[in-house]
């Protein structure tokens, strides 16, 4: 009678039998990856750059900044958040995650996900992950779950720490808003909540894209590099009008420009309040209200 070996085993031919040792299979597996990606020292050196950016943006502006309030009536564009800030410390979360989004999150993004499948590749270790009666479904899942906490934790950390350092270096209190409407600092601080939750969302979605294309490649470098020119096509040619028929499909239209000083982010710092990619942020800039 022939033995078969674990590694022929299918993947789901034990669910049924021991399902509790299963899910604690993914769960250990779930936790190693996290380990992976969070103790590397190349990676906490990132967090740590993302860090040190709100804390320089906050001390760059309060040295900048107009003595006096901020602006006390409806303004649109970047300038009004700018202006704001010098009334409000809020509004440096905002200014921070609009800054950063230009590039800082996205290279952290593509470092982390393009290095997820290419880099195992590259170390001789995946081969040994895929002998494994896992699946390769249950390996991409785990991956991507690893990249969607690391893209969680890097956005929090820089709403967290733009939130402190405006907190400290700028008046803190009820938010006048870019309508000119004056909300709590409650209701201020949900749409804090809001904008970084949706980064968060934007920032997931670069991720899947970097896993992606990490499984095309054994050289981690060239799917970090191939995710960032996409990231940098996207955005030029989100400028282009003549590309407006494409413009809907490009992986940066609705995460690194629909919340930003011309679309749907001064509608998250207005009043009402309106959620990101409503009918009003289509096209080139806000439209007027009526």
């Amino acid at each position: 009678m022939s033995t078969i070996s674990q590694a022929e085993v299918p993947a789901g031919a034990t669910d049924g039998r021991e399902p509790a040792a299963y899910v604690r299979g993914n769960l250990r597996f779930f936790r190693n990856e996290l380990r992976l990606v969070f103790f590397r020292r190349r990676n906490q050196l990132l967090l740590a750059v993302v860090v040190l950016f709100p804390l320089l943006i906050g001390i760059g502006l309060k040295l900048a900044a107009p003595h006096g309030g901020g602006g006390g009536g409806p303004s649109s564009g970047g300038a009004a958040f700018f202006n704001q800030l010098a009334g409000n410390g809020v509004f440096l979360t905002f200014i921070a995650l609009s800054l950063l989004l230009i590039l800082v999150l996205p290279v952290v993004m593509a470092v982390i996900s393009g290095d997820s499948v290419a880099g195992e590749a590259g170390y001789g270790t995946l081969r040994y992950l895929l002998t494994v009666p896992a699946g390769r479904t249950r390996l991409l899942a785990v991956k991507y779950l690893a990249i969607v906490v690391w893209a969680v934790v890097a956005t929090f950390i820089v709403s967290v720490v733009a939130l402190l350092v405006g907190v400290i270096l700028f008046p803190v209190g009820p938010v006048t808003l870019l309508s000119g409407t004056t909300v709590s600092l409650g209701a201020g601080l949900v749409r804090v909540l809001f904008v970084t939750l949706y980064v968060c969302a934007a920032m997931a979605a670069l991720g899947a894209i970097g896993l992606a294309v990490s499984t095309f490649t054994e050289h981690a470098i060239g799917a970090i590099a191939a995710v960032m020119i996409l990231v940098v096509a996207s955005e030029v040619v989100d400028q282009i009008p003549q590309f407006a028929p494409v413009a809907p499909y490009l992986p940066t239209r609705y995460c690194a420009r629909r919340w930003t000083p011309r679309r749907c982010g001064t509608d998250c710092c207005r009043s009402p309040f309106t959620r990101p990619c409503s009918a009003r942020s289509r096209g080139p800039g806000l439209r007027p209200r009526t």
